[in-house]
């Protein structure tokens, strides 16, 4: 074979090009598996990346400010916090409400997710359970996760001591507590890295930590993210980063007792709402007081007019005796039915005086209708006159005289 390459250069250079073409071809198979890592803008980073945990999503702009919020009630002994946080969904980003979840075996601990920035983006690395509690970006989610392990309680043999100085429990009913100071500093910062993030890189245990036996978020913890994650009130373009329900005592429980809402999202909710009600709660009452006198100034205009000038009871006491007035001319109207009672008085024509005695008691009406009964009085008289040319037979004496 080498004999013919020899004789035949063409065979050689051939050979050599071929060489180059699969060299070139292998390279290339290595840039295209590579590819994907940079396409996802995420470079690894040893200071944030730990062996064992991965991002399951990232985005172009950090998450908000975490909320302020009180934490609920334990609901019942056995159940450790995990803290709120900001995930990222179709939307954007939305709250995910801290809620007090059971763990899935004894002895193990919660920690939790954190966003990092990383190549330009900023990814975050989910949360699990393990026997410590690894490394959450040095984030401060309170409540005992000050951003450095966990110091919101402890196992003790089978069973969990809370440390009621940053845990909300019911020492009445829950009894395995303790109480020691932990020195809170909380930012509100939501992430690790970048321009405005936490400055933290995982500590020795923390790195031991991440390499240990992880346990993913119970069924509770999933669908509790999916709940909020259908929630259009948790969405910070819908609170400004100010959610409602900020936390609950038991997972997927977003409604009922035990539901927090942020200290923001409180005070408009509970202060500005009350108060824009009660504000027109208060004219209500003058309009309606306003109203009555109304028809009041329609009976008596004069009367109206100082009810406006004195707003107190009394004002309108005045009117109510002025309303009476009109009630007296009411007896004049039935004063043409006491005509008819004149009418029988011919008929007794023994007692035509004592009609005239009871009219008097009421001048007014009498010096009206008197005009009617005097022509009365004047028919009787020309009855009288008829007599008068009885003195007709006067003039007979004259004829005997004759």
């Amino acid at each position: 074979m080498s004999r013919i390459l020899a004789a035949n250069p063409r065979l050689r250079s051939n050979r050599t090009h071929n060489t180059f073409l699969l060299f070139a071809a292998a390279l290339f198979i290595l840039c295209v598996r590579l590819a994907p890592v940079h396409a996802q803008g995420i470079q690894l980073d040893a200071s944030v990346n730990l062996p064992g945990v991965a991002v399951s999503f990232q985005a172009n702009d950090p998450p908000p400010p975490l909320p302020e919020y009180e934490q609920p009630v334990i609901p019942d002994d056995g159940y450790l916090w995990t803290p709120g946080y900001w995930s990222w969904g179709d939307d954007g980003y939305y709250w995910v409400p801290g809620t007090w979840v059971e763990p899935p075996q004894v002895g193990l601990l919660w920690t939790p997710g954190y966003w990092a920035f990383n190549g330009g983006v900023y990814g975050f690395y989910p949360g699990y359970w393990g026997a410590t509690v690894g490394f959450y970006g040095g984030v401060n989610y309170g409540f005992g996760y000050a951003g450095v392990g966990f110091a919101g309680g402890r196992w003790d043999g089978g069973h969990f001591a809370y440390n009621t100085a940053v845990s909300n429990v019911n020492t009445t009913i829950i009894h395995n507590t303790y109480n020691q100071t932990v020195i809170n500093n909380n930012t509100h910062v939501s992430f690790n890295g970048g321009a405005g993030g936490v400055v933290a890189t995982p500590t020795s245990a923390e790195r031991a930590a991440a390499q240990q036996k992880h346990v993913a978020p119970t069924a509770a913890q999933t669908s509790h993210i999916q709940e909020a994650s259908r929630n259009p009130s948790l969405s910070a373009k819908a609170n400004g980063g100010h959610p409602a329900i900020a936390a609950t005592a038991r997972p997927g429980a977003f409604t009922g007792p035990g539901v927090v809402a942020a200290h923001e999202a409180a005070r408009p909710a509970a202060a500005s709402a009350l108060a824009k009600p009660s504000a027109p709660a208060k004219p209500s009452p003058s309009s309606a007081a306003r109203e009555t006198p109304a028809p009041e100034s329609r009976a008596a205009p004069g009367a109206a007019k100082p009810v406006p000038e004195s707003r107190p009871a009394p004002a309108p006491a005045k009117p109510a005796p002025v309303r009476p007035a009109p009630v007296k001319p009411t007896p004049v109207k039935p004063a043409p039915v006491k005509p008819e009672a004149v009418k029988p008085a011919p008929e007794r024509s023994v007692q035509p005086e004592r009609p005239v005695q009871e009219r008097p008691t009421q001048e007014r009406a009498p010096e009206e209708r008197a005009e009617p009964a005097k022509p009365a009085p004047e028919a009787s008289r020309p009855a009288a006159p008829k007599p008068e040319p009885k003195p007709a037979p006067e003039e007979r004496p004259k004829d005997d005289s004759k």
